[in-house]
């Protein structure tokens, strides 16, 4: 059950995050759209101004050419005026009106369109207040046009008012097709901020505002981009982006596993060959102290067997029958025979003393904690390790190190696996001073019972039904032979022992 919870926990982690990941995208991608208007309204609007402010400065240049035609006539019909003034409206589709008012009533009024009262008096009064500059006006009558008023001769003597109707709409005809996408607003205010033209609402977040490069018609070119979720997040381009990210994400997480399986397996390879090396020792040295014992047992039956057979060959030679001394030749014989496989099988058998070599005893203990823990964790027993972050070196035989510690803990789990109903632990301690390299393994098990603890290293001495009594008495001899000691101390709960061994021997001459 814990398992299963824990694979439910991954897998709901691994789809927040790639929520999170698409979501982030997602963010990254409306920014990146949204610079992207943005900087196109900018260009746009800057090509739109460019052109309505070329135009505008062409329409000083047709006043001053309409203003110096009407002088030229000098009061006789104004024939060239119009024709000059239909020649302007033909090329400048834009330039739909001309008229030239005389300032003083007895004058006629000249122009391409037919002239109303309002309008003559209203161009009379511009050119009579100007100071020599253009006047810019609504048009009366039109709507989205403009007038420019202009005195003529522009001096104090003027006797005409020169009016050009401008079409604001046609000023922005060749906008291009920006202008026409949804969301897209575009605006012409008069310097006094009346509307000439206005398609769409300029929104205040994202505009552009800005008076024409035309220092007669400072006209106030607006524009503007309301954007929408379809302008941050294209439906395509959404799609794509966020497929190419969710498949980027799902080939990390299978090549990270992939990776993760493999380091699995190597460090399974690793560990398995670890608990083989000493699943190995472990048997051999156990069979050498079997053989041990065995031998211990039967020297002293053999011996008296060998001495009686002995003893009876002499007998023999004084006077006892052949056939019995050649019988009796024939037991000393399988006897000395026997008791010679009984010391071949115990040399074989009898662990053999490795290379000594100088090693960190820390890489033992972390080897026994990787073979060790999943077994502890199965029996609900914790494994608390404290070990200093230096190296712990000392000489010995490596494998040798490792089995001892390997019994000592395996033996604490096997006591603390059902010690208590809040489960077992056992602490492992590694320290070294100048002096001692100390390990302890302490657990909170039942402990020794005292009648046993003076017989607690001996061979074949267990307290578990399916014991061999060879683990402490195997790991005593392995510490001996390392030249350390090992004991059971007194502790508060359950049992501890203390492993000491000596500190790494100096290289010759460091004394000196």
């Amino acid at each position: 059950m814990k398992g299963s919870r824990l694979i439910l926990e991954n897998q709901f982690r691994l789809i927040v995050v790639g929520v999170l990941l698409l979501i982030c995208t997602a963010s990254i991608l409306a920014m990146v759209e949204r610079q992207s208007l943005v900087a196109e309204l900018e260009q746009q609007s800057a090509i739109l101004h460019r052109l309505a402010s070329q135009r505008a400065d062409q329409h000083d240049a047709h006043m001053t050419a309409l203003s110096a035609i009407a002088l030229a006539a000098d009061g006789a019909r104004h024939d060239l005026f119009l024709d000059v003034a239909a020649t302007i409206s033909r090329f400048y589709p834009r330039i739909d009106e001309v008229q030239l008012v005389p300032l003083f009533h007895g004058d006629e009024t000249t122009g391409t369109e037919k002239l109303y009262p309002a309008l003559a008096d209203t161009i009379r009064a511009a050119a009579m207040a100007s100071d020599g500059s253009t006047a810019v006006l609504p048009h009366p009558d039109k709507p989205h046009h403009y007038i420019m008023v202009k005195r003529s001769p522009n001096t104090e003597a003027a006797r005409y008012g020169l009016m050009l109707g401008i079409d604001a709409e046609r000023l922005l005809d060749e906008a291009g097709s920006f202008w026409l996408r949804p969301g897209a607003a575009l605006g012409l205010l008069l310097p006094g901020g009346q509307k000439l033209i206005a398609y769409g609402e300029v929104p205040q977040e994202i505009r552009f505002s800005e008076p024409l490069g035309s220092a007669s018609q400072p006209l106030q070119l607006q524009t503007g981009m309301e954007v929408s979720l379809v302008d941050l997040f294209p439906p395509a381009k959404t799609v794509v982006v966020l497929l190419v990210v969710a498949l980027a994400y799902v080939t990390a997480l299978i090549m990270l596993r992939q990776r993760a399986r493999t380091r699995r397996a190597l460090e399974q390879a690793r560990l398995s060959a670890l608990d083989s090396r000493l699943a190995h020792a472990s048997r051999v040295n156990t069979l050498g102290e079997m053989a041990s014992g065995l031998a211990h047992e039967l020297t002293q039956p053999l011996t008296a067997i060998l001495a009686q057979a002995q003893a009876g060959r002499r007998l023999l030679a004084r006077g006892d029958t052949a056939a019995l001394a050649s019988t009796i030749d024939d037991t000393v014989t399988q006897v000395r025979r026997a008791s010679t496989m009984l010391e071949r099988f115990r040399n074989w058998s009898r662990p053999q003393h490795g290379p000594t070599s100088t090693f960190d005893l820390r890489e033992a203990v972390a080897n026994v904690r990787a073979l060790l823990e999943p077994q502890a964790v199965q029996r609900d027993v914790r494994l608390e390790f404290e070990m200093t972050e230096k190296p712990v070196l000392v000489a010995g035989d490596p494998i040798e190190m490792e089995q001892v510690v390997f019994n000592l803990v395996r033996n604490a789990i096997d006591a603390t696996g059902n010690a208590s109903s809040g489960g077992g632990r056992v602490s492992i301690n590694l320290r070294q001073d100048a002096s001692h390299t100390v390990l302890e393994v302490v657990d909170n098990g039942p402990g020794v019972p005292k009648q046993l603890r003076p017989r607690l290293f001996t061979p074949f001495m267990t307290t578990r039904p399916d014991g061999t009594g060879l683990g402490l008495a195997l790991s005593q001899r392995l510490v001996e032979r390392a030249g350390g000691e090992i004991a059971l101390v007194d502790s508060d709960a359950g049992a501890a022992f203390r492993v000491a061994l000596p500190p790494k021997p100096e290289p010759r001459g460091a004394e000196r």
